[in-house]
């Protein structure tokens, strides 16, 4: 895009030979790769809380209210000062942007090793409800020039509500924006397009995850550590979107299975769900809940382990860490309530996050056909507009016509 480029004539072919140069406007090196970090997001300081709050209830993916657009700011103006004191708590604002531009720095250090022909990557992080926004991203990629795009969500485990929203909001920048250009092999400019949408099982996740339990049950007496309760808790989700048949459960529940696999079964578990929102059903049971009905049955010691988040924010901070481990703890009479670390910048989950791009453009694949598939009682249009979309912008769709062409033929 941004590339300078210059022509000259060879004097033994007289046909032109084009240079590209890897060097931007600002004199440093280009990057080739641009792998798009996308998350939910949190706000730096207690000032981006109420945009935050409106980003989070405008978003229908998520969160379905009657009058939405009048009922959603409202809503988050009524919640913003109980939310801003919540972040001060937890030093004022939210650690999820440093921590996602951290473990996107040293991803693309160790991918610029592994991958050299796709080098120089850089990471670009895009928020869904906080600063930098995934539009803004897409943006700041577009101005650098970047030749391959890697949307990489930052959930592992894949749902509508969450990878699906951010893989919706690209969709929508592009048609609001760019509605006759459709990027990938189709677009004019040759940026190419790939999508990493779940990564629930791999290996070096599971063995972060148990790494940390691991060293959190070293906190626990030796007496009652084999019967501390470890307690997965992973964000809930409206219980409507699973009657969908949203793969959300199945694929925690295929995380939590390897890790207690990864540890040799050695404590008693359950699968919890955390941070509710509003009257609707949720998935249950809910870690709260759970934590009283535990500690009433006599099990006083439980380790709150944050399966689905990658690093620490407002539900690892303030929800597991002040109001469960903490107030609840104390409320019924828990002996003690650990906490096992999100991966952060652990370097094995950085080993991780680089292997699992590295063997994704090593492997030629730009998308897998489940992440492009509707859940099967889906009837939300926007959804399958979004998935036909990604298939063109991807290829996929190409690659499946022209092998059916060739079948035919």
């Amino acid at each position: 895009m941004n590339s300078l480029r210059r022509v000259l004539v060879s004097p033994s072919l007289n046909t032109p030979i084009r240079f590209t140069s890897t060097a931007s406007n600002d004199g440093t090196t280009k990057p080739k790769t641009g792998i798009l970090m996308l998350n939910m997001g949190g706000p730096r300081n207690s000032g981006e809380v109420k945009e935050f709050l409106t980003n989070l209830f405008a978003d229908r993916d998520i969160i379905r209210l009657p009058v939405q657009d009048k009922l959603g700011p409202w809503i988050a103006k009524r919640r913003t000062p109980s939310i801003i004191e919540k972040y001060n708590e937890i030093g004022g604002g939210s650690p999820i942007f440093d921590w996602t531009t951290k473990q996107g720095n040293l991803m693309c250090a160790r991918l610029d090793e592994l991958c050299p022909e796709s080098a120089p990557h850089k990471a670009y992080v895009g928020f869904r409800y906080a600063r930098p926004l995934t539009e803004t991203a897409l943006e700041e990629m577009e101005n650098d020039g970047v030749e391959h795009v890697v949307a990489f969500s930052q959930y592992p485990q894949y749902s509508c509500t969450t990878s699906g929203s951010s893989m919706k909001a690209i969709y929508r920048y592009y048609e609001q924006n760019y509605p006759l250009k459709t990027p990938g092999p189709r677009g004019p400019d040759g940026v190419t397009w790939s999508v990493i949408d779940r990564w629930p099982t791999h290996p070096l996740l599971i063995k972060t995850f148990a790494q940390n339990i691991k060293k959190e049950l070293e906190n626990f007496p030796e007496n009652v550590r084999s019967k501390v309760v470890l307690l997965f808790s992973a964000h809930s989700v409206p219980q409507y979107v699973m009657n969908r048949g949203d793969p959300y459960p199945s694929e925690m529940g295929a995380t939590v299975q390897l890790v207690m696999q990864e540890l040799g079964w050695c404590n008693p578990y359950r699968l919890v769900w955390q941070s509710k929102v509003g009257p609707l059903p949720w998935l249950e049971p809910g870690t709260e809940p759970t934590i009283k009905a535990m500690v009433k049955k006599g099990q006083k010691n439980l380790m709150l382990i944050p399966i689905a988040f990658v690093n620490d924010h407002i539900e690892t901070l303030h929800e597991l860490d002040i109001e469960y481990a903490q107030d609840i703890g104390k409320e019924v009479g828990a002996e003690r309530i650990g906490r096992c670390a999100a991966p952060n910048c652990d370097p094995t989950f950085i080993e991780c996050l680089a292997d699992i791009v590295a063997t994704h453009l090593k492997s030629g694949e730009t998308v897998k056909p489940q992440m492009l598939m509707t859940c099967p009682m889906c009837t939300e249009e926007s959804c399958k507009n979004a998935k036909m979309w990604w298939a063109k912008a991807t290829g996929y769709l190409d690659q499946q016509q022209k092998a059916a062409k060739a079948v035919s033929s």
